[in-house]
């Protein structure tokens, strides 16, 4: 066991925003949220899952909505607990521990901000490795676990419990409170025990995310350092020089078009996303696509940069970074394969698709 500090956040949340693929929200507010709650709190236990008992009731707390709406429509900072207590009180019994339900962005340092404030232990992991933009797309569902009892919490304090007959339906219901509610809404479902943690559970990616963050802070070639430490592949270094984006149906969706610089002069790459990036393609070509992750970096920095943070004019370095192995397996794929978006495509590994 050992902890996340004040001193730490900077670098989780830059490594989360880099893992979450674009996506999982701008981790700034949410940052913030985390560093008032360690001040007043304390210091948050980070434990492994081989640590965890069998009988733990393991809870992610989480954002849902659109990134664009998020960096707008702040949170009044109850939510979090709001919705875990609500689910206590349907489940009939306390939380042991919390974790991130992806690493992703503000989806990863809420819990922190929850767990600092509750005095529970933070499993080191979640639910994914990565940011999917739907509730049902998370590696417990592969295991059977349902998404439901889902109680969700605007920042007006409302109050839903969901129980549905499939986490697809959870899903739906979800998205349809969360764009009445603003397009912003707090979440605490998907519970686990501790004995299905390591099937339903990226391990260590809360380390990751603070190793990564860090090393790209600290390092005179970030983008590099990002790529060897996630055993990525450097896609394009470009310029952004059109970006379509439109909140539709709960989600921030759209394109970006970047045309490629040094080396890759000459090139042009589309990013298409749906709060996450989803499939990259190079001069016409598919070079990456979901499940596998499409990382945005500042070309000089290698700060993340967001679907919700790109402009024009930004010069990025995109990369692919290859996702957990369960994703690509025919169940991962059917939930999160480029088909499961409406893409016309099967799943293009980074190894065929690359460089």
């Amino acid at each position: 066991m050992r902890e996340i500090r004040l001193s730490d956040m900077d670098d989780i949340a830059r490594g989360a925003a880099i893992l979450g693929a674009g996506g999982g929200g701008d981790p700034y507010v949410g940052k913030l949220l985390a560093e008032v709650a360690i001040e007043k709190h304390g210091p948050v236990s980070v434990v492994d899952i081989d640590d965890v008992e069998p009988d733990a009731v393991v809870v992610p707390i989480s954002s849902m909505g659109a990134p664009t709406v998020g960096t707008e429509k702040l949170p009044s900072g109850h939510e979090a607990i709001t919705a875990l207590r609500a689910l206590e009180r349907v489940m009939g019994k306390k939380a042991t521990h919390l974790v991130p339900i992806e690493i992703g962005g503000v989806n990863s340092v809420i819990p922190i901000a929850a767990a600092a404030e509750t005095g529970l232990p933070l499993v080191d992991g979640d639910a994914m490795g990565r940011a999917f933009p739907e509730a049902h797309m998370v590696l417990p569902a592969l295991i059977g676990v349902s998404c439901t009892p889902m109680v969700i919490v605007d920042d007006k304090g409302n109050t839903m419990v969901l129980d549905t007959v499939s986490n697809e339906w959870a899903e739906r219901f979800a998205r349809a409170a969360c764009t009445e509610a603003g397009c912003s809404v707090f979440t605490a479902d998907t519970v686990l025990t501790g004995r299905q943690l390591k099937e339903g559970l990226v391990a260590g990616t809360l380390t990751l995310a603070h190793k990564l963050g860090r090393a790209v802070r600290l390092s005179p070639e970030p983008v590099a350092t990002a790529a060897a430490l996630l055993d990525g592949q450097l896609l394009i270094t470009g310029k952004v020089v059109d970006v379509h984006r439109a909140t539709t149906g709960g989600f921030a969706r759209g394109q970006a078009k970047i045309e490629g610089i040094g080396a890759y002069r000459g090139m042009r790459m589309t990013l298409s996303f749906q709060n996450e990036h989803l499939v990259a393609e190079r001069d016409g070509e598919i070079v990456t696509s979901t499940p596998d992750l499409i990382c945005v970096l500042d070309n000089e920095t290698g700060d993340p940069i967001t679907t919700e943070g790109m402009r024009y004019g930004n010069r990025v370095a995109i990369l692919g970074v290859p996702c957990d192995s369960r994703w690509t397996t025919p169940e991962g794929l059917r939930l999160t394969g480029p088909r499961a978006f409406g893409y016309d495509h099967d799943y293009m590994p980074i190894s065929v698709g690359g460089n």
